[in-house]
């Protein structure tokens, strides 16, 4: 049976009908709210029920055909749910409810499942016991004695029931229900995802090397040094739109003087004085002493006088104009230093009159693949060999985060070409990787190089796909050995190189972009595995985000990969996930 789980203490009530177990709740309730606990009730029904009186909305609503029914009010709102194909699983409608509001969760019936019990027994019902098969019972509520060591309440005695399940409460929130911790479902000599993680993170380091480079050129990069405003932006106060400028001191007036008109990039003189008004466009400078604009829309002009109609708006003074300085002042911070240059960035910075800019070098990442079986695209298939498709998803995935690739090329399967490849990259490039030849075989030859020229760690990462991975250093250049399975180099190089790349970029505490989803289908993992299954992933009728998975997820088929767009997480204390669970979905952003 599978463990029931919850964040606050779990108690249920298991009986044969007929007990009255819901009589029993009833009058308890009352007692324990008067304990001072907060409780929530799940109740399991064999048969239909509806909550809603026939003639009432939202009865009417669910009738005519909505699947879920929302209703709120001032004191309550409730959420009904039609299931006609597939009934809620415990676990689930728990998850459902809002537990950092609540002490206790009672819930009626589900009495075959795995969670903590109170037997409810009448004589007269002549049912047998269920703490005879049922270990999770934890006492005997009857109105006959029992053969049993387990606590005996009387089933009418209404006090004694309420002071035993608060006393139970009371002790299971400070011994809180244990729940599978990644360590506890780590299988021996293996580590994690988040441990390898923050092993690879602990030894990298934030390279800085700053490049001045022409504007235009900074796009997708990062920058180096906190670029500062040289000028106020606005230059000058100016119109926000087409109207007439005129002094915020004189709005009461019914007609003004036009003495003038401004057009962007050009200025009116003179001070307006009292009663004048300038005709202004869009962007161009207010006349000294006027601080309110009409909108043009507002304004009658008739020879030399303008009035306004007040109809279509009151006149407030100040009103349409933006001041100077107003989204930048002198020296104020335009994009701060590890900020990533787009399009707004790049615009903003081209508005402030800059023409260059520093940002961080972009890293040199080499890349070379492994393996006697390996050609190049674009040659005749020889027998038993594979074309080479990871160096080019490599090179994609490094592109897209902003670097150089130093493509090597296609390894052979000797000490001599491997060592000679090492030397050069760890001379040419701020990091480098390679796919293939990281497993124990004995004929990977790449350990015995590595272990000659670094300092290269050798893992199995708990995970699917993607347990073999190599870390360390060349010659103090970061190194990573990465599966030679194509989708397990994309998921590696998305759960660890990314985030080593993104710390040597300059990037503080990156964290990968993540959704939560409603599984649209059951998701099978392994207990104490992080498994990353390739799914698909959009909003549906109802505007929730919702996944499923897509193709086979065998580890070497990349084609899931391309018809993906997500990757679906399921965490080592997650066994599977049910339709309706929330789980954590990684956007694929690969396409350039």
């Amino acid at each position: 049976m599978t463990q029931i789980n919850a964040s606050v203490p779990l108690l249920g009530f298991a009986a044969f009908s007929g007990t009255g177990k819901t009589t029993l709740i009833e009058a308890m309730l009352p007692n324990l709210v008067e304990q001072g606990l907060r409780i929530a009730v799940i109740k399991h029904a064999h048969h239909d029920f509806d909550l809603d009186e026939p003639g009432k909305d939202s009865y009417r609503l669910r009738k005519a055909g909505a699947s879920q029914m929302l209703i709120s009010s001032r004191y309550r709102r409730a959420l009904i749910t039609e299931t006609p194909t597939t009934e809620a699983t415990l676990a689930y409608l728990i998850r459902q409810l809002d537990q950092t509001t609540l002490d206790l969760i009672l819930v009626e019936g589900f009495k075959n499942l795995d969670f903590p019990k109170i037997e409810l027994h009448r004589q007269a019902i002549n049912k047998p016991w269920l703490f005879q098969n049922d270990n999770n019972i934890i006492a005997v509520a009857s109105d006959i004695k029992a053969d049993t060591s387990l606590p005996q309440i009387s089933i009418d005695d209404i006090e004694q029931l309420t002071n035993f399940v608060v006393k139970y409460s009371s002790k299971s929130q400070q011994q809180p229900i244990k729940t599978a911790s990644c360590d506890e479902v780590q299988p021996q000599g293996l580590l994690s995802v988040e441990q390898g993680r923050q092993r690879i993170l602990a030894q990298i380091k934030t390279i800085d090397n700053p490049l001045t480079v022409e504007l235009k050129h900074a796009l997708g990069h990062i920058v180096h040094t906190d670029i500062l405003s040289p000028v106020n932006v606005p230059q000058h106060t100016n119109s926000a739109m087409d109207g007439y400028a005129i002094r915020g001191a004189d709005i009461d007036l019914n007609s003004y003087t036009v003495v003038g008109q401004v057009l962007a990039g050009h200025h009116y003189p003179h001070p307006l004085q009292a009663g004048d008004a300038v005709r202004i466009m869009t962007g161009a400078p207010v006349p000294q002493a006027a601080d309110t604009v009409i909108m043009r829309e507002q304004a009658h002009q008739d020879g030399d006088t303008v009035t306004f109609n007040l109809a279509m708006g009151a006149i407030k003074a100040g009103q349409n104009v933006r001041l100077a300085g107003e989204d930048l002042a002198i020296d104020q911070v335009a994009v701060a230093k590890g900020q990533t240059i787009t399009a707004p960035e790049l615009g903003m910075i081209a508005s402030l009159g800059l023409n260059e800019i520093t940002i961080n070098t972009p890293l040199r990442v080499a890349i070379f693949s492994t393996g006697d079986e390996v050609q190049a695209p674009g040659e005749a298939q020889r027998q038993n060999c594979i074309y080479d498709s990871n160096r080019y998803s490599l090179f994609a995935l490094l592109t897209r985060l902003g670097c150089e690739v130093v493509d090597l090329g296609i390894i052979e399967d000797s000490e001599t070409a491997l060592e000679a490849t090492l030397n050069q990259a760890s001379q040419q490039a701020d990091m480098i990787l390679s796919s293939g030849g990281v497993s124990v075989g004995d004929a990977d030859y790449i350990k015995t190089i590595l272990d000659k020229l670094g300092e290269i760690n050798f893992w199995r990462i708990n995970m699917r796909p993607g347990r073999p991975l190599a870390f360390g250093h060349i010659n103090d250049i970061p190194f990573f050995g990465l599966p030679g399975n194509p989708v397990a180099v994309m998921v590696t190089f998305l759960q660890f190189v990314e985030p080593a790349i993104r710390k040597q970029q300059g990037y503080q505490d990156w964290q990968p972009q993540t959704y939560t989803a409603i599984a649209a289908e059951p998701l099978r993992s392994r207990l104490g595995r992080t498994e990353y299954l390739r799914g698909y992933f959009n909003w549906d009728a109802n505007g929730r985000l919702t996944v499923k998975t897509i193709g086979s997820q065998g580890s070497g088929i990349l084609r899931s990969m391309s018809e993906a767009n997500c990757l679906i997480e399921i965490p080592p204390q997650q066994e599977y996930a049910q339709i309706g669970d929330n789980v954590n979905v990684i956007p694929l952003e690969v396409r350039l």
